[in-house]
């Protein structure tokens, strides 16, 4: 067979300059190169701009487009801005209403599972010793359960002086804050008024704020009953002295109380303590002498005072120190009372009442004096005139045990060996012969053995130191006793023989059978 072969034509001149023009570089001074080269790069340009946006951007920075750009930079800028805000706004009417739905839920929000005993109305038995405290009388033996439950929803907000905050509803927190922040105003535009308006408020009723603080003595607690306990008048120093033959001083912050004195009676059982007007001595009577003490704190010597001229008495024991200074109203026996000057030592007049002397009082002034007899009657003397000035018998008074006049000059309390205070207008007391009580106290039990007034007449304290816990608080403009005195769950007062307020107001203090003289801050207060 022949062999088919592929023959070769010999290429011709005019294809072989066509040749050598393809594979030759082009010139760059062609103009036809030139403008084909510009036409391809062009039509490439094109197809990158339809594949890619941010070409296009490039494209205009790089030949001069730069003030088109940033005005689309900005205006884009102010879109998300605006986008932003709106977003903001939406999600907080969102959240607005969540909350909304939220309390929808909780106010419309049923229990996941219901006892059905529950929902029978059955009758508690409140005779039960866990439920003995929480009826009102006899008829209230069988309660049903929403009263039961109604009675210890009270009982819980009147211990807590009213509803606490964390069992109000959210609107109701918002009402009260409301609520405060107006009263804050009104007391900053109170405080603005300068001398129209006074500074401090009147004391509430009802319920008293305070705080339980270290005892007053706990530096040196008496080994023995207490039986004198008294503030300084012009200093922060109490007082407290006892059957243990001592008085002493400590210096009231509420936190330490530390001591700074103390001064031992040898064989001398006081049985009353008092400061001077001044605040530089102190006289302290016994329980079986007609010795007394004088104890002078600037110089820190004690003077004995063995004998007093004109006193016919076997024993000095009961006392009050005269507002005007200088002088002793001592008690005797048979109802005789004796003037006594601190200066010579001397009785310089005595009157006498009939029956026994149970409790002296001086007026706000210091020319008055009330005295009651054990029979219950109450004289009130003239210390200039040495005369009686007028006579009335305590309504209901069996026995009288003790008498206080409050500083303001208004009141005159009685207090009586039933437990009975009865509370006076001072004025009605020097000018009626037989004047009415505005309110007759009856929450003590036992005889009422002390009284004393606040110095700012708003607040009277009873004692009684026949039984513990026997001490009440009177708000005096209301007549009403505070709800929350003493706190019944702890008890800390024990029998109490003496009360005592601080010159402001700012503490009180008792003394007790347990040698301690237990501190309270009076929160309403801002001064000692």
């Amino acid at each position: 067979m022949e062999d088919l072969s592929v023959i070769k034509l010999p290429a011709s001149k005019e294809t072989k300059a066509a040749a050598m023009k393809r594979n030759r570089p082009a010139d760059p001074r062609d103009p036809q190169q030139e403008e084909q080269r510009r036409r391809s790069n062009v039509k490439r340009l094109a197809a990158l701009r339809e594949k890619d946006g941010s070409v296009k951007l490039l494209e205009d920075l790089l030949f001069g487009a730069e003030e088109e750009l940033l005005g689309r930079l900005k205006e884009e800028d102010s879109e998300q801005q605006t986008a932003s805000l709106l977003l903001e706004d939406k999600d907080d009417e969102e959240e607005k209403e969540d909350e909304e739905e939220d309390e929808e839920e909780r106010a419309s929000s049923k229990p996941v599972w219901v006892d059905e005993d529950d929902e029978l109305d059955e009758d508690v038995d409140m005779t039960h010793r866990y439920r003995r405290n929480l009826i009102k009388g006899d008829a209230e033996a069988v309660m049903s359960k929403q009263k039961l439950q109604q009675r210890m929803r009270e009982q819980f907000q009147k211990s807590m002086g009213g509803a606490p905050s964390w069992a109000e509803g959210g609107a109701r927190k918002k009402k009260k804050m409301t609520e405060d922040e107006e009263e804050e105003e009104e007391d900053d535009l109170l405080r603005r008024t300068g001398d129209f308006v006074a500074s401090s408020e009147s004391l509430p009723s009802g319920i008293i704020r305070m705080k339980k603080c270290l005892h007053a003595n706990s530096a040196r607690p008496s080994e023995d009953r207490l039986s004198t306990v008294q503030f300084h008048p012009s200093a922060q120093v109490v007082m407290t002295a006892g059957l243990d033959q001592s008085i002493s001083l400590f210096q009231v912050d509420g936190k330490t109380n530390p001591k700074i004195q103390s001064v031992h009676l040898d064989r001398f059982p006081v049985h009353k303590a008092q400061f001077s007007v001044d605040g530089e001595a102190v006289i302290a009577t016994g329980l079986r002498s007609r010795m007394f003490y004088l104890y002078d704190m600037m110089e820190g010597r004690v003077l004995p005072v063995n004998a007093v001229r004109g006193l016919n008495e076997a024993r000095v024991k009961e006392f009050s120190v005269c507002p005007e200074g200088g002088a002793l109203l001592l008690t005797g026996t048979n109802g005789y009372l004796h003037l006594l000057t601190l200066k010579t030592k001397e009785v310089v007049s005595s009157v006498k009442i009939n029956g026994n002397v149970s409790g002296v009082a001086f007026s706000h002034d210091g020319s008055k004096v009330f005295a009651n007899s054990e029979e219950g009657e109450v004289y009130v003397w003239d210390l200039r005139s040495r005369r009686c000035v007028n006579r009335f018998t305590d309504d209901g008074c069996v026995r009288a045990t003790s008498i206080a006049a409050s500083p303001n000059g208004h009141f005159l309390a009685c207090g009586s060996q039933s437990g009975v205070v009865n509370i006076y207008s001072q004025e009605s007391c020097l000018n009626s012969s037989s004047p009415k009580p505005l309110k007759s106290v009856m929450n003590l039990l036992t005889a009422a053995t002390s009284l004393a007034f606040n110095p700012t007449s708003e607040i009277l304290a009873i004692a009684s130191r026949a039984e513990d816990e026997a001490v009440r608080l009177l708000h005096v403009s209301s007549l009403t006793v505070f709800s929350n005195f003493p706190v019944a769950k702890r008890k800390f007062i024990y029998r109490a023989g003496c009360l005592d307020f601080s010159p402001h107001s700012g503490f009180f203090s008792l003394a007790n059978n347990k040698g301690h003289a237990p501190l309270l801050r009076l929160l309403h207060y801002n001064d000692f």
